[in-house]
């Protein structure tokens, strides 16, 4: 049996090899570079620093927009051969027409803070009639403004705009930086589950070792003749259980270490190497500074904020359908126009306009267009109720989302506490099992007590490991957990937020 035991021992140190000569990278991982792992490679804080490049770009395209602007158009040429329709007195005639068009015009536009534009516009253009066999140009300048009427009535669209877009930034800068603590509390439960697995393999390990020592105490007691078959044989049936268990120990951890690269986001052929540290610093938290603390830096009341902002626009938005709309525009312009036979070079032409705009007076002219809404059978002024009952229910679920903060916060901390109290009291508890243990097997070997008693004691034992890893595991997690609902890391005494 002993040899049987060995050669297993051999087999499964030689299936933890195989990684290590098949992995394209080995990770020697604690809890720290665990999570520094998953930041860098995991897809899913990938796909949310995407998205947060989509609000940076969306802001950067808003204050932009408040820029000066600067456009060229062309039309280098544009030629038309078709044949057009005349109608008269004399009745319907048609002729044909061949044309080819030059033009270019350069325009600079500055928006306003009033939501309106000032721009300057200058170009020229060509049209060559073939068949008439003229050119025409035209040499153009003006100066304009284009005010929309509505910002007169506190709806500015290009401020709402910006505002939105700062929001929005905003807002993808605190749901990344949640998620980004959402991911270390994930990773940390992931760590922590393959620890305790790990832990639970090793405990397995030790508990096969005893049990292995127990049965060759057994077989020498046997053959003396100081024990009955029974109980040897009994010792046999236990070795066996705890090889079994022992080797379900091994895949259960092979198992979980393939998850947790998975969640790391590195390859299933890597090997990893989980450091079995499982010390711990007692940390007492001040539930009043957890919740200062909370009702500080938690997004979820940021964003019911931001989404009470953006409801307070959207109600502004909506009334101003209900209210006059339209442009005010001004301009004055410079115009030149020539006309030469096709003859003539291009260059002689456009002199002949250019003396036609210098010798021309400016141009003013001037416009206003509206829309007054007068009749909508009450239809504008429902969708502005719709707007501000939207915005009261954000108001209330931003009151009670303080409240399941405190509450939470409260609640996880009493845990925290008493999860420390509990893990002192356990780490007490393996002391005595483990000197128990060791008075039982002296005993055992002197023939104070049978294999039954024996088999008692090592169970002891084992959950006393257990229940103590499960204590460990969970004082960590909940240390992890107010710190992600914090924004604070109460261990080490640093925020998180920035």
């Amino acid at each position: 049996m002993l040899n049987i035991f060995r050669l297993l021992a051999l087999s499964i140190l030689l299936l933890g090899l195989v990684p290590l000569t098949m992995g394209q990278e080995v990770y020697m991982l604690d809890l720290e570079t665990s999570i520094l792992l998953a930041k860098e490679k995991s897809i899913r804080m990938q796909m949310l620093q995407q998205g947060h490049n989509v609000a940076l770009h969306n802001l950067k395209a808003a204050v932009s927009q408040n820029r000066t602007q600067v456009f060229l158009d062309m039309t280098v040429p544009q030629y038309t051969e078709t044949i057009k329709q005349w109608e008269d007195s004399t009745g319907i005639s048609f002729y044909p027409v061949r044309q080819n068009q030059l033009a270019g015009y350069f325009t600079i536009s500055q928006p306003l803070p009033t939501d309106g534009s000032l721009y300057i516009r200058s170009g020229a253009q060509s049209f060559v009639d073939f068949y008439a066999d003229d050119r025409n140009t035209q040499i153009n300048s003006s100066i304009g403004l284009r005010q929309p009427i509505e910002a007169f009535f506190g709806f500015n669209n290009n401020r709402m705009n910006l505002n939105q877009a700062k929001l929005a930034y905003e807002l993808s800068m605190k749901q990344l930086k949640r998620e980004e603590l959402n991911l270390v509390y994930e990773i940390s439960q992931d760590y922590f589950t393959l620890l305790s697995v790990q832990e639970r393999m090793n405990i397995a390990r030790l508990s096969l070792e005893k049990q292995q020592e127990a049965y060759d105490i057994a077989q020498s007691k046997y053959k003396a003749g100081l024990i009955r078959e029974v109980e040897a044989l009994q010792m046999e049936v236990d070795l066996s259980a705890a090889t079994n268990n022992y080797d379900m120990a091994i895949v259960d951890f092979s198992a979980q270490v393939r998850t947790f690269k998975q969640n790391l986001g590195i390859s299933l052929h890597d090997s990893v190497v989980v450091s079995s540290d499982l010390t711990y610093q007692p940390v007492l938290v001040d539930v009043e500074k957890a919740v200062k603390l909370a009702m500080s830096n938690r997004p979820e009341l940021r964003e019911n904020e931001i989404a009470i902002e953006i409801q307070e626009m959207t109600v502004r938005r909506q009334r101003a359908q209900g209210l006059p709309s339209g442009n005010i525009q001004l301009n004055y312009n410079f115009i030149g126009v020539g006309k030469d036979p096709r003859s003539i070079p291009i260059g002689g032409t456009f002199d002949q306009t250019w003396q036609n705009l210098t010798s021309r007076p400016g141009s003013f002219g001037v416009g206003l267009t509206a829309s007054i809404p007068i009749i909508d059978w009450g239809a504008n002024r429902a969708k502005v109720q719709s707007a501000i009952s939207t915005l009261k229910r954000n108001k209330l679920q931003m009151q009670e989302s303080q409240v399941t903060i405190e509450r939470d916060i409260r609640t996880q901390v009493d845990r925290l506490h008493s999860s420390l109290r509990r893990l002192q009291l356990l780490e007490k508890n393996v002391s005595v099992a483990e000197k128990s243990f060791e008075i039982s097997r002296q005993r055992y070997a002197n023939g104070e007590i049978d294999s039954q008693s024996m088999a008692l004691e090592r169970e002891r034992l084992n959950n006393a490991y257990n229940t103590r890893l499960d204590a460990y595991i969970n004082y960590k997690l909940l240390l992890s957990d107010i710190m992600r609902k914090t924004f604070f890391d109460f261990e080490k005494g640093q925020a998180m937020a920035e």
